[in-house]
């Protein structure tokens, strides 16, 4: 058995932090610090706005980010990904638990992370690559148009007691009902969308969408403003650790959540692959691809412990995470245990965010 250990090539599955710790300098350390803060500042906004898009609630974005974003980064192939909840997946998992429930959910999000796990260790994810380009940008304009379609109501205040699933079933429900809209709903909502868009233009360093949701909360909180909020319709945020448990698995399940799970799994490591490479261009590296694929598969085994949803990496917070000035994986360590520490001291002020300036951080990464 031991001489069988010997013969596994382990090192095409070795973790980049392994290789950035020798030589690791303290002013490395403080560029990560402060790289890690500012990315776990802009995901905060994004990981609540995936969950509650996603037909889950908007801890479990969160806790999505922090479980997913500390594994990616401490077993990956990437020096600066970031891992979390992503809006590729918004529409798939809403599709799911419309069908199978959240059980059905977590138990997609663990076979999936198993199906990458595979991938990794056989080195089939090569052939993700040959994916054709044109798949792709279709397939990604088409989220991005989902993703907008599922913020309408939120943003303009409508009031809609149950929106289809479907595109245009659902765009012709929100027309019927647009006379419904709230002006104070709307006005924040534009007020936020202005900020996100307007705050990185005079200070490029200063997330936007962050200070959106800073001041719209005080806002809400300050004003008392009758517009919908995380706490009233989700009851707020949980503060604390987010409890462990083993999601209920049911075999009977596994051949109808395959394609499913095989979806999630095939975009998960197309969205991750791309973003590897994308951060690669950015500080001239090569990422190991066999590596990053595992990272993903433990990822998305373990999100289900906590509750969360599928993690993948996520194109624009590691750009950000590069513009921050992020030397390794550190950065996205440090990122995830901002989150963590933002849901341990700030949670009751949770259910005071509107969902209004969610709708616009989500309005904004539709239309990037």
């Amino acid at each position: 058995m031991t001489a069988f250990l010997a013969r596994i090539p382990w090192a095409r599955w070795k973790p980049r932090l392994l290789e950035c710790l020798p030589g690791y300098t303290r002013k490395s350390l403080i560029a990560d610090i402060i790289a890690g803060v500012t990315v776990g500042l802009v995901a905060l906004p994004l990981a609540m706005a995936f969950g509650i898009a996603s037909g889950v609630t908007p801890q479990a974005g969160i806790y999505t980010a922090i479980v997913g974003g500390f594994i990616v980064s401490a077993l990956g192939g990437s020096k600066i990904q970031i891992g979390g909840p992503t809006g590729a997946f918004v529409v798939i998992v809403a599709g799911i638990i419309a069908k199978h429930g959240l059980p059905g959910l977590l138990m997609v999000t663990m076979m999936s992370g198993v199906i990458l796990m595979v991938l990794g260790f056989t080195g089939l994810g090569n052939a993700v690559k040959f994916i054709p380009r044109p798949i792709i940008i279709g397939f990604t304009n088409g989220i991005a148009l989902l993703i907008a379609a599922t913020q309408i109501k939120d943003f303009f205040g409508l009031h809609v007691d149950k929106v289809p699933s479907e595109f245009f079933a659902r765009m012709e429900t929100l027309g019927k009902h647009f006379q419904s809209f709230d002006p104070v709903t709307v006005i924040l909502g534009l007020a936020s969308f202005g900020i996100i868009l307007l705050i990185p233009k005079f200070f490029p360093r200063v997330p936007g969408s962050i200070v959106a949701l800073i001041l719209s909360t005080a806002a809400v909180m300050m004003l008392q403003l009758p517009v919908a909020t995380i706490g009233s319709s989700f009851g707020g945020i949980p503060a604390g650790l987010p409890s462990v448990g083993i999601p209920m698995f049911r075999p009977d399940l596994i051949l109808p959540l395959l394609p499913s799970a095989l979806t999630v799994a095939i975009l998960a490591a197309v969205e991750s692959l791309l973003s590897a490479v994308v951060a690669d261009s950015m500080i001239g590296d090569r990422h190991n691809s066999n590596a990053e694929l595992v990272a993903q598969g433990v990822a998305n085994l373990a999100s289900p412990l906590f509750g969360g949803i599928p993690v993948t990496g996520a194109i624009a917070r590691t750009a950000t995470n590069f513009r921050s000035g992020a030397k390794s994986p550190i950065s996205g360590i440090v990122h995830a245990l901002t989150l963590l520490a933002v849901l341990l001291v700030l949670a009751p002020l949770a259910k005071f965010v509107p969902l209004a300036t969610l709708a616009a951080v989500l309005f904004v990464v539709a239309y990037n």
